[in-house]
């Protein structure tokens, strides 16, 4: 993990703090904040502010605040009506796993800065002591949000039959359903702790979730000591109640649940015997969760174990507790676990946002979104299920999760089980522990075909899971290979070398999303298929690099990191400055996930003051500031957040042509605009020549992102970011996207309008966001 996307945070060593702030959270609320986000409370900026800030650190907008933004952007939507209740829930929920790892990462590494005495500027000109007092300001507003739109939630749910119950809600029925629940599937994993001079505070795993009780003298009523309950993360935090029976002794269709800790504490007697209980409530403690890993071991892969085991006893971050414990217990908690007291917050509801995901039950399907099935694409069906056939007839590109992973599934397993395959190379940076993706590697092994695995072990948190899948590659006779000890491999890569007659012909496959069968449902990303001999040559090039570590001679069409991404992207940019000083169009079309390298961002500056127009729809992270005149009023920044999570990275340059043109330079990318994806990993640039593939991811998923209005958010020159009215032809991409077929898979379907007309607002396509 860095903080200034350069160099690596310094390690943190405990300390201790004198006091616990045990204040609780507010939940302030203006109804004007569901249509607007904002980075900080400044004095609004004057012409001749904006006219310093072409020189000033100013021009950059900070990076954690930005992505603090996002994640507001995140909680707005559990709060949208356009939004099947449920699926509010989940957003929130998401939000509150956001900001847990958002702690676990960037802010330890901040905290790490601050106790080390660094004193480094971030680009927008903050030390590491000014981003940590912003985010703590803007995360406990988050935090403040989250629970007042949990109440919001809470409320409509009961409504609809499903409740949390509070222990004195409870009949007698319920209470001896709970009481053998409780004996029988919670008791037996349960471990009392006592808490006094003499047992200090046990150790709480990093997320981990504590009940901690006052304990009394049964006969005295006087105070014993405290006891503390970890709650076991293989239970569920919401413990499901059997149905009610109605005057007919038929189940009814309410849905309630009990809290994890109510039900322990109802029974708490069954693990203290002889006392009383007093006061109780739950704590839940973020600790730092960076590792270092010792590039040099002789064992890289036992290395890393050793790491991953330290990660879960890290250093203390974060801590959220009950507002039902008592205050002076809540300053001794935050003392023992080392945690600053502008860390602690007493949250007035729900601690653990994250497990209210819990509640999305399968018998409530009216209350989530419609089932929606990918389409797999009709090309590849015309060949009977033959890819190797469909790509040689002509390149695809397969538009996640509108269209089916099971296409780079069969894509693996078609080659595994082809005797003309000789050799599969694969880079596996994230997958999922049953991988498909996984199997067709080890069965083409088991066949005799060659087959190389470039494993990344330092994806974060699927360190162990890579590891695992690692053992289980090299147990088939798979070629495992780790990359290098200095650049984590992003690239995503298939390379599949088939005999075709007297002749061998690669197929090669690049992605911008992880070979993920899970997350393909939800993430939107693209893969690429070709057989193009200079594609599928520089593929071959960019794998011997990365198990050879030798430097390729030369690419002939890919661009790659950490070698020639920054420098091709530079260029291709400075030739749109060079069309508007010819009076020529010049237009920059970006698509990615965060926007946050200093250097493009200023040369995107420079091109605005040229004259290109850009456009860029950046899903989460946005440095760059836009529409500040003389510096960047040629730039606008959306963003599109719903349904599925943006993730395709796509850049396209006008070439001296309007937009979208077939003249313009395409590129897919498995690269973020940051310093570590452009310096620090080995990424992907490439480039897009095929007509039809060209026209799908320009003319088609670029230009239908650029009118959506559903799920869009603007941001503005302050830093704020506004809700895009929807107008009055209401346009959502992801919906376009479901009910559409993609250009270069369509096959049978070709004759088809590639935008119909019904769906598609009438504009030429030519004038997106233009006037």
């Amino acid at each position: 993990m860095t903080t200034d996307d350069k160099k690596p945070a310094p390690r943190r060593t405990r300390s201790r703090t004198t006091s616990t702030s045990t204040k609780p959270a507010t939940t302030p609320r203006t109804r004007g904040a569901s249509t607007r986000t904002t980075r900080r409370r400044t004095s609004p900026k004057t012409v001749q502010d904006y006219a310093a800030m072409r020189t000033s650190p100013e021009r950059f907008l900070n990076r954690e605040l930005s992505w603090l933004d996002f994640n507001q952007r995140v909680i707005e939507e559990a709060e949208s009506l356009k939004n099947p209740l449920l699926e509010r829930v989940r957003f929130l929920s998401i939000s509150a796993s956001n900001l847990d790892e958002f702690y676990s990462v960037r802010v330890a590494g901040l905290v790490g800065q601050v106790r080390e005495g660094m004193v480094v500027r971030s680009p927008d000109g903050l030390a590491p002591a000014q981003q940590l007092a912003a985010i703590r300001k803007k995360a406990r507003f988050l935090m403040e949000e989250q629970q007042r739109v949990w109440g919001i939630l809470e409320a409509e749910l009961k409504e609809t039959g499903i409740s949390i119950l509070s222990p004195d809600t409870l009949d007698e029925a319920d209470y001896a359903q709970l009481s053998t629940i409780f004996d029988e599937r919670v008791f037996p994993v349960l471990t009392p702790l006592a808490v006094d001079p003499s047992h200090p505070l046990p150790f709480i795993p990093n997320m981990g979730l504590a009940l901690v009780l006052r304990l009394k003298d049964e006969a005295t009523g006087g105070p014993v000591m405290d006891g503390l309950v970890l709650l076991p993360t293989q239970l569920p935090r919401l413990v499901r109640l059997p149905a009610r029976l109605d005057a007919e002794g038929k189940a009814t269709s309410e849905i309630r649940f009990i809290l994890l800790e109510d039900l322990i504490r109802l029974f708490a007697s069954r693990l203290f015997p002889g006392l009383n209980i007093g006061e109780a409530g739950v704590l839940r403690i973020i600790r730092d969760t960076d590792v270092e890993f010792e590039d040099e071991a002789e064992d890289l892969v036992r290395s890393y174990e050793t790491a991953l085991k330290q990660r879960r006893r890290g250093v203390g971050i974060h801590l959220a507790l009950d507002r039902r414990l008592p205050e002076d217990l809540g300053r001794e908690l935050g003392e023992e676990l080392g945690v600053g007291d502008e860390d602690v917050m007493v949250l007035p509801g729900f601690v653990g946002v994250v497990d209210l995901k819990q509640l999305i039950v399968d018998d409530r399907s009216d209350l989530v979104f419609p089932s929606y099935t990918p389409r797999f694409p009709e090309r590849i069906l015309d060949y009977d299920g033959d890819c190797f056939a469909a790509i040689r007839a002509k390149d695809i590109v397969v538009h996640h999760p509108f269209e089916s992973f099971d296409v780079v599934v069969q894509f693996l397993r078609q080659a595994a089980r082809d005797p003309n395959v000789l050799s599969i190379k694969q880079t596996l940076y994230r997958t999922s522990r049953d991988s498909p993706i996984v199997q067709a590697l080890i069965e083409a092994a088991e066949s005799g075909k060659s087959v190389t695995a470039m494993v990344e072990l330092r994806a974060r948190f699927d360190e162990e899971a890579n590891i695992r899948l690692s053992r289980a590659l090299e147990a088939a006779g798979v070629q495992v290979v780790f990359g290098f000890t200095h650049l984590k491999t992003h690239a995503k890569l298939s390379l599949v070398v088939r005999r075709e007659g007297n002749n061998l012909r690669s197929y090669a496959h690049f992605g911008t999303g992880n070979y993920h069968p899970i997350t393909a449902r939800i993430y939107t990303d693209l893969s690429f298929f070709t057989c193009d001999r200079t594609l599928a040559s520089d593929s071959a090039r960019l794998f011997n690099y990365m198990t050879g570590y030798a430097t390729p001679e030369k690419m002939d069409a890919l661009a790659f990191s950490p070698m020639t991404t920054r420098s091709t992207l530079e260029v291709l940019i400075r030739e749109e400055i060079e069309h508007a000083k010819a009076g020529r169009p010049a237009k920059i079309w970006l698509k990615m996930n965060s926007l946050v390298d200093a250097e493009l961002i200023d040369i995107l500056y420079e091109a605005s003051q040229a004259g290109v127009k850009v456009v860029g729809v950046i899903r989460g992270i946005c440095c760059l500031r836009p529409g500040v005149p003389g510096l960047s009023e040629n730039i606008e920044i959306k963003s599109i957040v719903g349904r599925f999570l943006e993730h395709s990275r796509i850049y396209a340059f006008g070439n001296g042509h309007r937009m979208p043109s077939h003249q313009a330079k395409v590129y897919i990318s498995s690269a973020d605009w940051m310093v570590r994806n452009m310096d620090w990993r080995v990424e992907t640039l490439v480039p897009i020549t095929n007509t039809t593939v060209h026209a799908q991811i320009l003319g088609q998923i670029m230009t239908v992102n650029l009118k959506d209005t559903l799920q869009s958010w603007t941001l503005s020159k302050d830093g704020s970011w506004y809700r895009v009215a929807p107008g009055s032809k209401p346009f959502s991409a992801h919906d376009y996207f479901m009910h559409n077929p993609s250009l270069s898979g369509r096959g049978s379907a070709a004759r088809q309008k590639a935008l119909p007309e019904s769906r598609l607002p009438r504009e030429r396509q030519d004038r997106v966001l233009e006037g």
